[in-house]
């Protein structure tokens, strides 16, 4: 699945196109996986979502979600900021965060024990969990932490974006497994 010689630049590209010209038939299919994930999902707390950016999976308007939801924000421009999940309710204002991407504009950076579930997105995502993200590696640098790891985490890519395998860099962190338009898959770690 790599370009050859490993070039991770040509393998974004790749996928984002790829991923481009497989959502407008997959979106419809996405959010109602989402749903029926979200219908049985056994842990209480707060839904991490994504704000959607070109060409990624919208879920906003967001599911129905007892506890709450929150979605990420970098709390500064590159190189200094870090990847934090604030409260927030649809309707709520939002502003652009440290990478332009809009975010809540009030609360408290929420503890990852207040969390249930995180949905992310992503270009593409193999069958053990390994994400290939637009490089700028926020969601690893958070899931680095053991308390954040242990929140599960799923992405949300059509059924073309989830491949055998990726290249597993040593500061990737896998998620415990993805959603698209066919439901939900669990990672495996012996893929």
């Amino acid at each position: 699945m790599e370009p050859p010689g490993g070039d991770r630049s040509a393998l974004r590209r790749h996928w984002r196109q790829q991923r481009r010209s497989l959502l407008a038939a997959a979106e419809a299919g996405l959010r109602l996986a989402v749903a029926a994930v979200l219908a049985d999902w056994p842990r209480p707390g707060r839904l991490g979502l994504f704000w959607p950016l070109a060409g990624e999976p919208a879920l906003l308007p967001p599911p129905p979600w007892p506890g709450g939801l929150a979605l990420p924000a970098v709390s500064a421009p590159p190189p200094g900021g870090r990847l934090l999940y604030l409260p927030w309710s649809a309707g709520e204002p939002l502003g652009p965060d440290g990478c332009g991407i809009p975010a809540p504009t009030a609360g408290e950076a929420l503890d990852p024990t207040a969390l249930a579930l995180l949905l992310v997105p992503a270009l593409a995502v193999d069958r053990r969990g390994v994400r290939l993200g637009y490089g700028g590696g926020w969601y690893d640098r958070l899931r680095a932490d053991p308390a954040w790891a242990a929140v599960p985490a799923l992405v949300v890519v059509p059924h073309g974006c989830v491949v055998d395998r990726l290249a597993q860099e040593p500061w990737d962190v896998p998620f415990s497994g993805w959603i698209s338009e066919r439901g939900l898959g669990i990672a495996a770690a012996d893929c």
